[in-house]
């Protein structure tokens, strides 16, 4: 019952998240581009004012698999870099905990570059 409970705890979280920016999507003249950048800006400000990491805590991959989690994890990343660098953390942190999926970006965008023949839309 208690990984059920996880499950759909994560379930409900990510999909309102989703809903939201279906919402702006379907509502609003913003960019898809811009949609993900507010998104990401919007993880690190709630994690800044200190409502993101219950909201994590409560949800798991939720909470931590979509662009806001992506923004939680930058501003994790430098807080706690800045606790042990000091301000220079506040540069490095946010990349250095977030590098796996930068990575992980950058290689499955080469590997579906090289798969399929890439052309911009008309």
């Amino acid at each position: 019952m208690n990984t059920l409970w996880m499950f759909l705890k994560a379930f409900v979280v990510g999909g309102l998240i989703c809903d939201i920016g279906q919402l702006l999507i379907m509502r609003t003249k913003l960019t898809n581009a811009r949609i993900l950048v507010l998104f990401v800006v919007s993880g690190v400000v709630l994690t800044a004012v200190g409502v993101y990491k219950p909201l994590a805590d409560f949800a798991g991959a939720g909470a931590t698999v979509p662009l806001t989690g992506f923004g939680y994890s930058l501003a994790m990343g430098a807080i706690e870099a800045v606790n042990r660098y000091g301000l220079i953390g506040a540069f490095v942190g946010g990349i250095t905990r977030t590098a796996a999926g930068i990575t992980a970006a950058v290689v499955f965008g080469l590997i579906n570059a090289l798969v399929f023949k890439p052309h911009a839309k008309p």
